[in-house]
């Protein structure tokens, strides 16, 4: 598996990757309406605009095939002073799951976070979501509950946070 640092060419990948694993990740807890009008060309849009304002890591297979990929940056809601840094999106493809590859997919991030003096960080999870045992593995705290609304469907999305990002790596 290799881990690198994205390019607008990789949008269409990623993108794939977001639609896919929204898909079978949300199946039973956002909508089905709302899962089936994604598309890749709306995503691979949105992932052009993306890589200009955060950093974005791809995981590829052994095929070249990008299977996860990873985003994040400055803290985006200001709601949290004591948190500066973001882990935007971590998205792998389900058959690709729970084999280390979200782990390795978090560390640039974090190191992309260090060199801009980002000592700590947070990341928004549904609470639905068995991927938040991923974040409580990686010594998360749990800091907050927002309620979202997806498609007329009330959410819960928990918010972890790291006051030292430097003890996941």
């Amino acid at each position: 598996m290799i881990i690198r640092k994205a390019t607008l060419a990789d949008a269409e990948g990623i993108a794939k990757v977001h639609v896919d694993s929204w898909k079978t990740t949300y199946a039973n807890i956002i909508p089905v309406e709302y899962l089936n009008q994604l598309s890749y060309e709306g995503r691979e849009q949105l992932w052009k605009e993306n890589m200009t304002n955060s950093d974005v890591f791809v995981a590829e297979n052994e095929e070249g095939k990008i299977v996860g990929f990873s985003s994040g940056g400055k803290e985006r809601s200001s709601k949290y002073p004591d948190y500066t840094g973001e882990l935007y999106a971590i998205y792998i493809l389900k058959e690709y799951q729970g084999n280390g590859l979200g782990k390795l997919l978090v560390k640039p991030i974090i190191k992309e976070l260090q060199h801009k003096n980002l000592f700590s960080m947070i990341v928004l999870v549904l609470e639905d979501n068995s991927s938040r045992l991923f974040y409580e593995s990686l010594d998360g705290k749990k800091i907050d509950t927002i309620e979202v609304n997806i498609s007329g469907k009330k959410l819960n999305e928990l918010v972890y946070g790291w006051k030292n990002i430097r003890i996941i790596l």
